[in-house]
């Protein structure tokens, strides 16, 4: 996709922010461009990393979001803050590509059974017919010749092979079987499967650093396995997944999730401005220029130990972010502004902004509340004027209060649409439901006003 490709793509969902929009777009480009370069050059040019700064609220996370889908990268989203220095209590800022890694190993995996879907479909159909049928008896073992020549055992006498007829009668119910559970007859048998029981385990080591005890050791010990009983229903995905994962090799999904977590994963470090202070600060945040600095190395690349393999961290894209509204960027350390070249500022959310947020997403608020009413046989719509009073309340709550960005539309919804959503059951015909300015008006002015807007601070 060309920039101008991906920010017009990118305007289907996130209002704005052209500036934010044209860095990513550009960055995203620069992949495929190094891609086309020799492999002496491809080497030498590293993401060019960026940050972004504004309130919350505006796009940011979302931004980031859609541009991994766009091009189905793997994609991770951190919390800086929730990091510690070495030797305190908390992550490891390692565990950020870890966690890239297995997000890149689950697309990698989904993409794999997507191709074998069908194999996988027809050997599932299999499965749950053989669960369906009632078991055949097995022939009995016979005893050791040895114990039955000195009488301490006695052979059983050995079931009859089934007949022709039998066998056809058994291969007739087969086949009806078959077609009862294509028609969705059997949904609601119960059937027993037998099932991986996972090793959950988490514990801190010497250093005071999380350490996964359930990864390390299930690639170690064997995988023990139990019976469980479930309507067929729910036994159907199990064993799809079982069935495609017989169909693709482990080794070729590492392998090529390691290289598309390298030279295509993207990772989000939100409340990077939460971690930048000063090295003389006292008190809880102490280590937040530790933590810093243990993030350096893995911006500026460095070779991370996982359960997987070594992932190289050089062309992983970094995305930083935060509100920035007591910390500057001038506040991190010299090396890490250094390491994210490209800054950009996110604007504040104007009324026309929250007005073009209600209507031109794909993903629109107000396509999201109508959705959720159809079902309880209520087709909701809105009038131009009642959109405009709902950003222009919208609006005066972020500027009056806690600005928290298109968050706010939420909030403003909830309250207009409470008598709708708690009144419609389905029970009734399907009804017309109007939004228009007076019914905005009447069910927000009231206890909205210039005074009274404490029911809106979350």
């Amino acid at each position: 996709m060309t920039p101008r490709e991906i920010v017009n793509a990118l305007d289907r969902y996130i209002i704005g922010q052209d500036e934010a929009k044209r860095a990513v777009a550009i960055a995203l480009r620069n992949r495929y461009r190094r891609s086309c370069l020799p492999p002496e050059l491809r080497e030498e040019i590293t993401p060019k990393n960026i940050i972004m700064l504004g309130p919350t609220g505006v796009g940011k996370t979302e931004i980031a979001r859609r541009l991994a889908k766009l091009v189905e990268a793997p994609f991770v989203k951190v919390e800086a803050s929730k990091y510690t220095e070495v030797g305190y209590v908390g992550r490891d800022v390692e565990s950020m590509v870890r966690d890239l890694v297995e997000e890149s190993i689950r697309l990698t995996k989904q993409k794999r059974m997507e191709l074998v879907k069908d194999a996988a479909a027809a050997a599932t159909e299999q499965r749950l017919v053989e669960l369906l049928l009632p078991q055949q008896k097995r022939a009995a073992r016979p005893v050791n010749p040895l114990q039955f020549l000195l009488g301490s055992g006695q052979a059983e006498p050995e079931e009859p092979k089934p007949t022709e007829e039998e066998q056809q009668a058994r291969k007739t119910l087969r086949e009806q079987t078959l077609e009862r559970l294509r028609a969705g007859l059997l949904e609601k048998e119960i059937v027993e499967i037998e099932v991986e029981e996972s090793i959950n385990a988490m514990m801190f080591g010497a250093s005071g650093m999380e350490v996964d005890m359930g990864g390390m050791l299930g690639d170690l010990l064997p995988k023990k396995k139990k019976s469980k009983r479930m309507p067929v229903e729910h036994a159907r995905s199990i064993l799809m997944q079982q069935e495609s994962e017989k169909r693709i090799d482990p080794d070729d999904v590492n392998r090529e999730a390691l290289y598309n977590a390298e030279q295509n994963g993207i990772i989000f470090l939100d409340e990077i401005d939460k971690i930048a202070g000063s090295a003389n600060q006292m008190g809880a945040d102490v280590s937040r220029e530790g933590v810093q600095r243990d993030i350096l190395p893995i911006v500026e690349g460095t070779t991370v130990s996982t359960k997987y393999g070594p992932v190289k961290t050089d062309f992983i894209l970094f995305i930083g972010a935060g509100a920035f509204h007591v910390a500057k960027v001038s506040d991190l350390i010299p090396e890490l502004q250094g390491r994210f070249p490209i800054r950009v500022t996110l604007k504040d959310l104007s009324e026309d902004d929250f007005y073009a947020i209600l209507t031109q997403p794909d993903n629109a608020v107000t396509k999201q509340y109508a959705a959720l009413l159809k079902p309880d046989n209520v087709n909701l719509s809105f009038t131009e004027d009642a959109l405009r009073e709902i950003a222009k309340f919208a609006f005066r709550a972020n500027e009056q209060n806690e600005n928290i960005g298109a968050r706010r539309l939420h909030t403003v919804m909830e309250n207009l649409l409470n008598d709708i959503s708690f009144n419609a059951n389905g029970q009734h015909p399907m009804i017309d439901v109007v939004v228009d300015g007076a019914y905005v008006d009447a069910h927000l002015s009231a206890e909205w006003g210039e005074d009274n807007i404490s029911k809106y601070i979350l």
